[in-house]
């Protein structure tokens, strides 16, 4: 199901109105038409059934308690027991269809989200907290859940229960029915008063929630370094802050919410003294009867019974508009830049690279890269050096097509990427990056995700050259050993070693390696390196290089400094030019002397 909005979808939208929401909400639940119009009709019966009881009592105490006739009361006992057990069952069935209808359009939301969240381009990720996300997967859909549960038939039936209370009410004393109204414009003025200040309220506890949510998933992430630099107390405090300004907006957001149903028992008790007082002196005068009053007094509870009950749940409702709100503005977010409209499909590459004049700036008036121009051959290896911020990694993301390059041009095999489905392309592109990510499952599945269609051979086959079978015959579970959250339970050497066999298996055409070995005890090294070499052998291969001895084997290196390739050449070309790269390399290995 495509999402529903046809408003202008903007980057940086942020949600407009409550109408706009409840509107979009409406289009989903559009699907069940059929389902919502049993509901509606149970809703009517309900509706009837309720407005007959105090009708019937009225008539059994003017017909049959007063002019004592026993066996007319008998009768009319039946039949309000009847009613009320339509009544209970029309109720049942309504709130019972409702759910079904509410659950499906929950999880059509959820994985309509989800789905677009795998859509949105990577700068859209860079600039969100993770935390903050999951908390619209998971919160917000869950407030919306709970409120199509619960409110949607209530503001069904309180609709139809008003129109029926008043009508009827109107048919048996027009003088009451207006002393009964008297209550509606300051139910609407209170009402209006405090729902102005709540729903901002509702929406600012809402964001509160998100940011807590990014904030306990960042630390919870980075035990590691909290722990290292001692830092306890700050995260601490931080947590206590953010804590607080949840905690500020809440008990705004509840406290004026809560003036609504105290404001609708007042208004009930005020028109229930006014029908009493009012109804007593005209039945003294003999204008109307008891059973009248009864059947007012009853009404009038039913009256105001319907704004009670949207009252009570106001919280709900605000509060799972306000999260709908955020989910729909994830939903406007423009999805990954699409393909041409026949874009070039890449069967197989061989990986033949050209840049030509790129340049890329991540924040405009700040470029990263400036007119960068190179051309890697077929199987060859390229290193990219330079100091932190030189655009070496931002080189490798255009390349991979995560960022599109503000200028300039980039081909593979000829053919420039921005023609060619992105799929296609990444299809024949292994990564093996300095933070090796691994997913919670086996470890059998965490190697073949590089291709989700291998055998169990071709996945062993793929460990064994990435020189990582030896220590998983060693884990308890072999190959069906679970992993745990990023590859938790083991060491970094070999989530490396799991991640290299990964990209084995994938058996790419063009390779991205970002500083596989940093970090890894002296025979891990080894293993890797030589599983490196196996990986690299007949492809082309990017090597972000921080430590210089790692790739004295590359064909060319290219040295970058704020955003330009300033050096170009092998290592030994570069170290006899004795320039920006000779004092790198000689740095480094004064360091490794000493």
């Amino acid at each position: 199901m495509a999402h529903p909005s046809n408003a202008g979808k903007n980057k940086n939208s942020k949600p407009k109105n409550s109408m706009r929401t409840i509107q979009l909400i409406w289009r989903y639940l559009a699907v069940k038409k059929g389902m919502l119009a049993l509901v509606l009709l149970m809703v009517v019966a309900s509706s009837a059934f309720g407005l007959l009881g105090p009708y019937l009592v009225g008539r059994a105490i003017d017909h049959n308690i007063v002019e004592k006739n026993s066996s007319g009361l008998i009768g009319l006992l039946c039949g309000l027991l009847l009613v009320y057990i339509l009544y209970s069952l029309t109720t049942w069935l309504q709130n019972y269809w409702m759910i079904g209808i509410a659950q499906e359009t929950v999880y059509t939301m959820r994985n309509q989200l989800f789905r677009h969240l795998h859509m949105l381009p990577i700068p859209f990720f860079d600039k969100r907290q993770h935390g903050e996300l999951m908390s619209r997967v998971t919160n917000d859909i869950e407030n919306v859940s709970s409120t199509l549960n619960s409110s949607v038939i209530q503001l069904f039936s309180s609709l139809l229960t008003l129109l029926g209370t008043i009508s009827v009410m109107l048919w048996l004393s027009p003088l009451l029915t207006l002393l009964t109204l008297f209550i509606v414009p300051l139910m609407f003025f209170g009402m209006k008063w405090i729902t102005a200040r709540t729903s901002r309220l509702f929406q600012q506890q809402q964001r509160n929630i998100g940011e807590l949510n990014g904030f306990i998933e960042e630390t919870m992430s980075g035990q590691r370094i909290i722990k290292a630099f001692s830092q306890e107390e700050k995260v601490t405090a931080d947590f206590i802050a953010k804590s607080e300004k949840l905690k500020k907006s809440g008990y705004l957001a509840q406290a004026y919410s809560g003036f609504i149903p105290k404001l609708m028992n007042t208004l009930n008790n005020l028109s229930f003294a006014i029908i009493a007082g009012v109804g007593g002196f005209l039945a003294v005068k003999g204008l109307i009867s008891i059973g009248v009053i009864v059947i007012f007094t009853e009404y009038s509870r039913q009256f105001t019974r319907p704004l009670n009950d949207l009252a009570n749940q106001f919280n709900t409702l605000l509060s799972a508009i306000a999260g709908a709100e955020r989910v729909f503005e994830i939903l406007d977010e423009e999805v990954e830049e699409k393909d041409e409209i026949k874009p070039l499909v890449f069967e197989k590459i061989e990986g033949v690279v050209d840049f030509e004049h790129v340049s890329f700036a991540y924040e405009k008036g700040s470029s990263t890269i400036e007119d960068v121009s190179f051309h890697v051959s077929q199987g060859e290896t390229v290193a990219l050096v330079g100091p932190t911020g030189a655009g070496k990694t931002t080189i490798i993301n255009l390349l991979s097509r995560f960022y599109e390059p503000d200028s300039g041009s980039i081909f593979v095999d000829g053919y420039e990427i921005t023609e060619a489905k992105r799929a296609s392309l990444r299809r024949h592109m292994g990564f093996v990056l300095q933070d090796s990510f691994l997913f919670q499952g086996t470890i059998m599945e965490n190697i073949r995700y590089g291709r989700l269609n291998a055998t169990d051979e071709e996945v062993r086959e793929a460990a064994e050259m990435a020189n990582a079978h030896s220590f998983i015959t060693k884990l308890p579970n072999s190959y069906k050993t679970v992993l745990k959250q990023d590859g938790g339970g083991i060491s970094q050497g070999q989530r490396q070693l799991l991640s290299i066999a990964r990209a084995l298996l994938a058996d790419p055409s063009i390779l991205i390696l970002d500083e596989a070995t940093s970090s890894i005890d002296t025979i891990t090294e080894l293993k890797i390196q030589e599983a490196l070499k196996r990986l690299m052998k007949g492809r082309t291969s990017f090597v972000i290089a921080h430590r210089l001895n790692t790739i004295q084997q590359a064909d060319q290196i290219l040295v970058l400094q704020e955003g330009r390739i300033i050096e170009r050449g092998s290592h030994e070309e570069l170290l006899n030019k004795k320039g920006f790269y000779y004092g790198l390399y000689s740095s480094q290995l004064d360091k490794s002397i000493s």
